[in-house]
C-alpha cells in the first residue's frame, strides 16, 4: 500500500513512500502538523489491534515518535470532511510503548474506537480520564506522560475506508524528538558553493575543468557545518535524495551542467535504527568551471590560557606562491567560501580555534580556487590551581597575610604575574603589586604564567584564612568574693600562654577578676579572654514577725537559700517559731555558699490586754521603746479589717483605745508595726498582734 506523509520542517517540505506496518512505520519529526491520506493497510492487516480495543486494520497509517524532553503529550486527529460528498469519516487509534518492539507491543497504553460520526473529533487531551475509548464515547482519552527518550507507536485506523485524511496535530508539554531543531542542529546547514545567478536555481560549486572528477565527500563538512552527527549523501535524483537509495559513494566524472541533490541525515549515535534518523532535508547544486590550484597552508599561534582559541594573521598563509597579485578572501568554512557568505573581514588578526579556515583565490584574469589554513596551537602553557592558607590577622580575623608567590602553579619557564580576577589576569589589568604580601580574605586570586613564545595561562589560586580557634570548654566563671577557682582551656592545642604567665593547660587559685590565654593551633595563634565575676549576694526584702514567728523574705542571689538565727545550724525554711524577745540576728546565705549576710531584729514584748481606764496601768498599747527605728508605725485594725487607730511620731507611737477622739467598743483587735532597720539594706520589718480593749461602757 502507498501512502503520502506531508511533513512541515523549517523551509522544507517532504513527502515519503512507505507501507503501512509497525516495522515501517512512518517518523514523527517534530511536534510539526501532519496531514495524511491513508488508502489501505500495510503488508499484514492486523487483527484485532492492541489486545482487541480495535477491530483489524482498514485504511490504516502507523507512526512512531520518540521524546525529546519530559512532560504531558497530547494529540488531535482532525479527520477531513469532503463538503461535496460528507461520508462518514470514523478514525480508531491505538498508542503502545514505550520502547516496545514490534511484534510484541502488547496492549495500547490508549486506545479509542469511540464514534462513527462524521469529523468527529479524536486523541489525547488533558482533561479526559478514560485510558481507552469505546464505542458512544467522546473520542478522547488521557493524556501521556512521557520521559526524554521513551519510543512510542501510534496506529491511526480509517474504520469509514474513504480518503478524505485527517491531520494530525500534537500538544502537551513534552516535545517529539527531530534533528533539525537548534538542540541537535546548533548551526543551519550550508548549500556547497555559491548561489546560482538565477534565482532559486541550485548553487555552483567551483571544478578546474569540464567535464572533471570530483570527490562529493569534499562538500560535506562545509554542508553541515559543524552540526554534530549528521550525515551527508548525494544523488542523481530527487526521489532517491528523499529515499537515500543509490548514494554516489565514490569519486566521478561531472560536468557543468548536470543538476546534482544532497540529502542530510541525522545518525542517532546510541541507536543508529532510531526513528529520527529517518527525517531528510535536500538541496540541490551543480558545478562551475576554474582553473588554478591553491596551496593549503598551516599556521600555528598562541593557545592563550588553554581556552581553545588564537589570534592569527591569515594573511601570511602562502597559498599561491606563483601569483602575488591575486586576491585573496577569507572563509570559516568551504560552504561560505562557496556561498561567499561570511567572509573574515579582519584576516591579520583571526581569532578561532583549531581546526580550518578556507582562502578563495581570484587571478586579475578570473581564474579562482580555494586553499584550507590549517590552524594549529603551540604547546600550551600548562598550570594547575593551587591553594594557599594563612593565619588570620588579630585586628581583622575574616583576613590574612598570603606570600602569592609560594603558589605552586607549575612546572614550566615562565613569567608570573598577579591578578584579582579572571578577566584581569587576562587583559593584564589591576595587577597585584605586593604578591608577596597580599591581604585578602577566603577567596581567590589568578596567576598569569608567560613563555618565551608568549604564550599564556591563568591558574587560580584559593585563598584560605585560618579562622580564630577558640577554647569550648573555658568559660566564665561565678564565685564567692572570697573564693579561688580554677581555669581550663582543655585539651587539643599545641601551645597555652596565660596573661598569668603560666604556660599550661590550666591555671589555679584564680580569683574574681579578667584574664586571657593564648591557644596555638599549628602556626596560628588565638588570644581568648575569661571573666571570673563575684556572684550577686542576697538582699532581705523584709522581716515579717508574728508574735514569736520570724519569717524572712529574700531576693536576689541564687536560689535555693538557707536561713539561720545562729550562723551555725541552718535551714531550707525562711521561717523561724518561738524566737526570744528582744535583740536577734538573721543570717542568710545562697546556693553559691558565700559568707552569709546578717541583719539585727527586735522582736518586741507583746501586749494583749489593755484597760483604758485611767488608772495608769495597761491603759495604752505603747512602742515607744522602737522610736528609734525609721517609719515607725503602730496601725490597729478592727475584726473586719477597718483602721481604727495609728500611733505614729506625734502620738508617741501610744494607742490608747479610742478612734477619733472615742473609745472603741470592747473587743479584740488587731494591729502591726511596720518600721526600716536602721542598717545599710534599710530592711523593712512588720511585727503583728492581737490586743484585747476593755473600755467601760
Amino acid at each position: 500500500m502507498k501512502k503520502t506523509l506531508l511533513i512541515f520542517l523549517g523551509l522544507f517540505a517532504q513527502i515519503f513512500y512507505a507501507q503501512s506496518d509497525c516495522t515501517s512505520a512512518l517518523a514523527v519529526c517534530g511536534n510539526s502538523n501532519i496531514s495524511y491520506t491513508p488508502s489501505g493497510f500495510g503488508n499484514v492487516q492486523e487483527n484485532p489491534l492492541g489486545g482487541g480495543c480495535l477491530s483489524l486494520e482498514h485504511f490504516s497509517v502507523w507512526y512512531t515518535f520518540t521524546a525529546s524532553t519530559s512532560g504531558t503529550l497530547t494529540f488531535l486527529i482532525t479527520p477531513n470532511v469532503n463538503p461535496a460528498n460528507p461520508t462518514n469519516t470514523d478514525y480508531d487509534w491505538a498508542v503502545f510503548g514505550p520502547n516496545k518492539q514490534c511484534g510484541s507491543l502488547g496492549s495500547p497504553l490508549r486506545c479509542s474506537y469511540a464514534s462513527t460520526a462524521s469529523g468527529v473529533l479524536t486523541g489525547l487531551n488533558m482533561t479526559a480520564t478514560d485510558l481507552t475509548e469505546g464505542a458512544g464515547g467522546d473520542g478522547f482519552c488521557r493524556y501521556l506522560d512521557v520521559v526524554a527518550g521513551e519510543t512510542y507507536y501510534l496506529i491511526v485506523d480509517n474504520f469509514s475506508t474513504n480518503t478524505n485524511g485527517f491531520v494530525l496535530s500534537w500538544g502537551g508539554t513534552a516535545t517529539l524528538s527531530s534533528p533539525f531543531t537548534s538542540a541537535t542542529q546548533p548551526y543551519p546547514f550550508i548549500p556547497p558553493g555559491v548561489p546560482n545567478a538565477t534565482p532559486g536555481g541550485p548553487s555552483e560549486v567551483i571544478v578546474c575543468s569540464d567535464p572533471a572528477t570530483f570527490d562529493f565527500t569534499t562538500l560535506s563538512t562545509g554542508i553541515i557545518n559543524g552540526n554534530p552527527n549528521f550525515q551527508v549523501s548525494y544523488h542523481t535524483s530527487s526521489n532517491d535524495a528523499l529515499t537515500g537509495n543509490n548514494p554516489i559513494t565514490a569519486p566521478q566524472v561531472v560536468n557543468t551542467t548536470t543538476v546534482y541533490y544532497y540529502s542530510l541525515s541525522y545518525v542517532d549515535v546510541a541507536n543508529p535504527n532510531s526513528p529520527i534518523s529517518k527525517c531528510k532535508q535536500t538541496g540541490t547544486f551543480k558545478f562551475k568551471q576554474g582553473n588554478i590550484t591553491a596551496l593549503d597552508v598551516t599556521l600555528t599561534a598562541c593557545n592563550n590560557n588553554n581556552n581553545g582559541t588564537a589570534i592569527y594573521d591569515l594573511t601570511s598563509a602562502n597559498v599561491l606562491p606563483s601569483d602575488p597579485t591575486a586576491i585573496k578572501k577569507y572563509y570559516p568554512t568551504m560552504a561560505d567560501l562557496l556561498a561567499g557568505t561570511n567572509e573574515i573581514t579582519n584576516p591579520a588578526n583571526f581569532t578561532s580555534s583549531t581546526g580550518t579556515v578556507f582562502v578563495n583565490v581570484t587571478t586579475l584574469q578570473g581564474c579562482s580556487d580555494s586553499a584550507q589554513i590549517t590552524l594549529n596551537f603551540y604547546p600550551v602553557v600548562v598550570v594547575t590551581e593551587a591553594t594557599l592558607r594563612s593565619c588570620f590577622i588579630d585586628t581583622n580575623p575574616s583576613t590574612a597575610l598570603f606570600n602569592l608567590t609560594t603558589a605552586a602553579v607549575t612546572t614550566q619557564t615562565g613569567t608570573k604575574t598577579y591578578f584579582p580576577s579572571l578577566a584581569d589576569a587576562i587583559a593584564g589589568t589591576n595587577e597585584i603589586l605586593n604578591p608577596t604580601a597580599y591581604i585578602s580574605p577566603n577567596g581567590v586570586v589568578f596567576v598569569k604564567v608567560t613563555n618565551a613564545n608568549g604564550c599564556y595561562g591563568v591558574a587560580k589560586v584559593n585563598l584560605i584564612v585560618l579562622p580564630p580557634v577558640y577554647s569550648n570548654v573555658l568559660e566564665d566563671k561565678i564565685i564567692c568574693m572570697e573564693d579561688k577557682t580554677t581555669l581550663d582551656a582543655g585539651p587539643g592545642f599545641t601551645g597555652y600562654a596565660w596573661s598569668t604567665g603560666a604556660t599550661t593547660q590550666s591555671i589555679n587559685n584564680v580569683s574574681v577578676g579578667t584574664y586571657w590565654v593564648d591557644l596555638k593551633t599549628g602556626t596560628c595563634i588565638t588570644r581568648q579572654t575569661v571573666k571570673v565575676y563575684a556572684s550577686e549576694q542576697p538582699v532581705i526584702s523584709l522581716i515579717d514577725i508574728v508574735n514569736n514567728t520570724v519569717t524572712v523574705n529574700v531576693v536576689g542571689g541564687t536560689a535555693p537559700y538557707q536561713y539561720s538565727m545562729d550562723g551555725i545550724n541552718w535551714q531550707d525554711s525562711n521561717a523561724f517559731t518561738n524566737v526570744p524577745r528582744g535583740d536577734n540576728m538573721v543570717y542568710v546565705k545562697d546556693a553559691y555558699d558565700c559568707d552569709p549576710i546578717t541583719v539585727d531584729i527586735v522582736v518586741p514584748n507583746l501586749v494583749n490586754v489593755i484597760t483604758p481606764n485611767g488608772d495608769g496601768v495597761n491603759d495604752v498599747i505603747d512602742y515607744s521603746a522602737l522610736a528609734g527605728k525609721q517609719s515607725l508605725v503602730l496601725t490597729i485594725y478592727d475584726r473586719y479589717g477597718g483602721k481604727v487607730g495609728q500611733a505614729d511620731k506625734l502620738s508617741g507611737f501610744k494607742w490608747d483605745g479610742t478612734t477619733s477622739g472615742k473609745k472603741v467598743p470592747t473587743g479584740t483587735y488587731w494591729y502591726s508595726v511596720t518600721w526600716n532597720e536602721n542598717d545599710k539594706k534599710n530592711t523593712p520589718f512588720k511585727f503583728s498582734g492581737w490586743v484585747l480593749v476593755k473600755n467601760r461602757e
